[in-house]
């Protein structure tokens, strides 16, 4: 595993307060938000159009085609608002499971339709999103159309007196005329910084509103959390085989090629000292003695072979002694904490125990630091590891290094791995895992 280790810096001239209002981020949740309007009630008039028509004619045949027809409908303009919501929100929602019938056909197909939980989901975000659209489409243009023009009454405060007959903008103003006028420079200067404020406020109420649209869009027009469960279950068991096959092949070739290969050396020079044991016995010794180193380092490599399948020290005295000896062997100097009151479940324990291993591994080789500390305690349920190095900095879980690798090892088992490391450095690697004890 190789963690990505650079520099990364950006910088803004502007504080993050002032570039909102004017940010591409911004710009595109105000246009969602202008969007829902139109697209909600063209939805909203076709789902309830045709499910009233299906509800209808339920007491003959064509009721129920029809209303089938409304649910895929509704599932079609649920694909134009994931696709919208990707777009404008940068929310990224899973397709639902598609409709399959148990067997091919008309039948087949409306029978899916009507029982699939999506397809009711569909119809009712048609239902409840357009009095929300609409409140949405309301306060977000109003506020910021109030904004912008307070804001720039300085520009435009000439019409008044020009063409309208009247010194400003009017507070509390009676038929006769007779109230407030804002046409002082002091007053038009107070116009201006109220409409600022509005302005630096109004990214932060689209915001809000488009954060409602993400749960709806989430909610109803994704698979449900059942289908999601079970997506998340398959691939986290792909992954567990993928790593299981990948280690059994490490296994074999490490044996393939080390110690099988000394054992073989070994019989060979075993028997030709046999043979030689009666022509010439201190040739033949001399092969026995180099016999015997082999058969060290043989057992020395079937010794280290067992330690990376599991090591015996983890097994029998728990992850504060094991991790302590992977520390021994790190070339950076570590410091080991372990406060956990019991041992974790077995297969828990490996995990930690090869999380931490090849982090240290990782510093050792890229992140160039002076010390590092690893942490691991108990928080309610969680199983809490913490490798942290005083190094360069840089590592990146997203640049495709083994740190994606290490990611999806600890999601299979419902695990986090954290990852905070800004150019320069420290670098703080933190990974949750279930206790399971």
């Amino acid at each position: 595993m190789a963690i990505d280790y650079g520099s990364r810096s950006r910088s803004h001239v502007l504080p993050r307060a002032l570039r909102a209002p004017v940010e591409g981020r911004m710009w595109r949740e105000f246009g969602y938000l202008l969007l829902s309007l139109p697209i909600s009630v063209a939805l909203f008039c076709y789902a309830v159009a045709m499910t009233a028509a299906g509800t209808g004619l339920l007491v003959t045949f064509l009721g129920i085609p029809v209303l089938a027809a409304s649910l895929a409908g509704c599932r079609a303009f649920g694909m134009l608002e994931r696709a919208r919501a990707r777009a404008l929100l940068d929310l990224d929602v899973a397709e639902p499971a598609p409709v399959r019938g148990e067997k091919s056909g008309l039948l087949s197909w409306v029978g899916a339709v009507l029982k699939s939980g999506a397809s009711w989901r569909h119809l009712l975000y048609a239902v409840v999103h357009l009095p929300w659209a609409i409140g949405a489409f309301v306060l977000s243009l109003t506020f910021w159309t109030v904004g912008w023009s307070l804001f720039l009454y300085p520009l435009w405060q000439w019409v008044f007196p020009s063409h309208l007959d009247q010194p400003g903008i009017g507070i509390n103003v009676d038929a006769a005329g007779n109230g407030f006028y804002a046409d002082t420079p002091f007053e038009i200067a107070v116009v201006c910084v109220l409409g600022f404020l509005l302005v630096l406020l109004s990214p932060w109420l689209i915001r809000g509103l488009s954060g409602v649209d993400r749960v709806l869009v989430r909610g109803l027009l994704g698979p449900s959390l059942l289908a999601s469960r079970v997506s998340e279950l398959e691939s986290d068991r792909g992954v567990v085989v993928d790593t299981a096959a990948a280690d059994l092949r490490r296994i074999e070739r490490d044996l393939h090629d080390g110690a099988q290969a000394r054992l073989v050396a070994l019989a060979m020079d075993l028997g030709l000292a046999k043979e030689k044991l009666a022509e010439d016995p201190r040739a033949a010794a001399a092969m026995v003695d180099e016999a015997h180193g082999e058969v060290k380092t043989a057992l020395q490599e079937l010794r280290d072979l067992a330690r990376g399948i599991h090591p015996a020290v983890l097994t029998d005295r728990g992850l504060d002694a094991a991790l302590s000896a992977i520390a021994s062997r790190c070339t950076v100097p570590v410091t080991v904490q372990v406060d956990l009151p019991a041992r974790p479940a077995a297969a828990i324990e490996g995990i930690a125990y090869f999380t931490v291993s090849e982090l240290l591994q990782n510093v050792s080789k890229h992140s160039r630091a002076r010390r590092a500390t690893v942490d691991v305690w108990r928080t309610e349920s969680r199983l809490m590891l913490q490798v942290t190095d005083d190094g360069v900095g840089g590592a990146d879980a997203a640049a495709g290094s083994g740190l994606a690798g290490l990611t999806e090892r600890l999601d299979a088992v419902d695990g986090v791995l954290v990852v905070d490391s800004p150019a320069g450095g420290p670098t703080t690697i933190t990974a949750e895992l279930p206790w399971r004890g």
